[in-house]
């Protein structure tokens, strides 16, 4: 009960004892009983007034009390508070931002925002086949192609990109497995192994001039010089690339391949050029007696290619490039400084090679100059690529031949296929050349999909023959390789290739000697083919 109440029955309490004398002398000396029962209603107040006031005391001490605990706890909850605001609050996990994908199969892991990336890739190329060689005389070599396989691409690596722009790839090839066994000692066949770097490379794409796209890039490549060898192996129609490309991209270009330089492209348009030095695997040894040392290489290429006429089932592409040699390596022993064209008949189950220059002496540079042309309508492609060679024979190195004039060659090829399921190569801009098949169906006994098949066929010519007559000329041999290929696209990681061969090997014993040492042959090798 509040003061105030208690105040007010106090008052009260007096005001009934100040009228008590006064009713007494009023009514002139009352009765007795009427002062007993109002000493009666005083005690009965006196006892409600001091009931009233222990009830107070009481309701105080609670609400004391209540007040104290409340300012305990407030005290006690700052003192948890604070010692809580040390202690590192655990929230919700962070999601990690690295976002796990296989694009085409290919295991890759990128951030969430895709601006980093790694990604494995690999291809295996295993050949199995068989020859059936003619050799025209008893002084023609070599006398046999063995039959059997070759582990022609066994590749593993990643390739990813750094923020964006920073593009990279680190791939080693582990196949080649019958590509070579060259040498120095007698008998040894020009080849080599080809297995090691195959691509070892950082691009950067993050300038975009002209309303395109830039790559600025140096390291171990392959160079997209050349339409047939900008094409990917896990692409190209037949099982090798004709043997025109092959010896062009050999001077100062194709795969293993040291180089810096630049690519631009757009939809229609493609620009690159490139400096160019030895492959991976070269000696880089001046000391070196066994095998000698040599200086390394350098050369250049240029290539202008563009798809000037495209629709949706349709395209037209057309290129021009250029390689010089411009320092041809030299041997630092011996003071030659050589240069070899060769290349295998069109197959690689034996490495031997039936066309070859042998080693051009005294060369000072070559130079490759080579026109492309593709089209496409719906499933068909047509396609082809002609070069032209010049070897300068003007090196100062006190070696025979002395004063030889410069050697001209030539070659080139042409070739069609067909997709008989109605599948189409795709332009790829940004190497000027065309992708491979991608199945409507691929192949499952479960649903009934047989994958892609189509056909293709080639004619291809090298002429490594010049001045022929004279006791400087070189005498390398006319091949002529017609080849027809079956393809089987199961899936877009599987391939099997069917591919037949016939070739004509037109060679004389040396440019002063009519001697037939030519020959024939027909071949049949079937590829397995796996990548991602």
């Amino acid at each position: 009960m509040s003061a105030t109440k208690v105040g007010a029955i106090a008052i009260g309490l007096a005001g009934v004892l100040a009228a008590s004398p006064a009713y007494s002398q009023s009514a002139g000396g009352g009765s007795d009983a009427e002062i007993a029962l109002l000493k009666q209603q005083l005690k009965m107040l006196e006892q409600k007034l001091d009931k009233l006031q222990k009830q107070t005391n009481a309701n105080t001490a609670t609400a004391a009390s209540a007040n104290a605990n409340a300012k305990a706890a407030d005290a006690k909850a700052a003192r948890v508070a604070t010692a809580n605001a040390a202690i590192p609050v655990k929230g919700p996990v962070a999601p990690s931002g690295v976002v796990v994908t296989l694009p085409n199969n290919r295991p890759t892991i990128c951030t969430a925002d895709e601006q980093n990336c790694i990604a494995i890739t690999s291809r295996i190329h295993w050949d199995v086949g068989g020859y059936d060689y003619r050799p025209n005389t008893a002084g023609t070599s070599p006398q046999k192609l063995d039959s059997g396989e070759n582990l022609r691409r066994a590749r593993i690596g990643v390739i990813g990109k750094f923020f964006g722009d920073w593009n990279y790839a680190l791939i080693y090839d582990f196949g080649g497995s019958s590509d070579g066994f060259g040498g120095t000692a007698a008998g040894s066949l020009p080849g080599g192994g080809t297995s090691g770097v195959e691509n070892a490379y950082l691009s950067y794409t993050g300038f975009k001039p002209f309303g395109g796209k830039m790559a600025i890039e140096g390291g171990i490549m392959d160079l997209p010089w050349t339409l047939d060898e900008s094409t990917s192996s896990n692409d190209i129609l037949f099982m090798e690339r004709a043997s025109a490309g092959i010896i062009a991209q050999n001077v100062a270009a194709g795969d293993f391949r040291s180089a810096a330089g630049s690519r631009w492209w757009n939809d229609q348009l493609w620009l690159g050029g490139y400096v160019t030095g030895p492959t991976t695997g070269q000696i880089h040894s001046a000391s070196s007696v066994t095998p000698p040392g040599s200086s390394e290489q350098y050369g250049a290429v240029v290539r202008v290619a563009g798809n000037p006429i495209s629709g949706n089932n349709y395209s037209v592409h057309i290129g021009a490039d250029a390689e010089w040699l411009i320092q041809p390596p030299r041997n630092l022993v011996t003071q030659a400084q050589t240069l070899t064209l060769s290349d295998r008949p069109e197959l690689r189950i034996d490495p031997t090679t039936l066309i070859s220059t042998g080693a051009i002496a005294n060369v000072s540079g070559a130079q490759v100059y080579g026109v492309e042309a593709a089209a496409t309508y719906g499933p068909f492609i047509a396609q082809g690529e002609y070069y032209w060679f010049n070897i300068d024979r003007t090196a100062n190195t006190g070696l025979p031949p002395f004063g030889a004039s410069s050697l001209k060659f030539d070659g080139g090829y042409a070739q069609v296929g067909y997709v008989l399921t109605g599948e189409n190569h795709a332009y790829n801009p940004a190497t000027a050349s065309y992708g491979g098949i991608k199945p409507h169906d691929p192949f499952s006994l479960a649903s009934g999909g047989w994958g892609a098949w189509e056909i293709a066929g080639r004619v291809s010519q090298m002429n490594l023959n010049d001045q022929i007559g004279q006791a400087v000329g070189i005498a390398g041999g006319r091949q002529t390789v017609y080849t027809a290929a079956l393809n089987w696209y199961v899936n877009n990681n599987v391939r099997f290739m069917l591919n037949y061969l016939h070739g004509d090997v037109a060679k004389q014993a040396s440019a002063t000697s009519t001697a037939d040492v030519g020959s024939k042959f027909d071949a049949v090798a079937l590829r397995t083919q796996v990548a991602f």
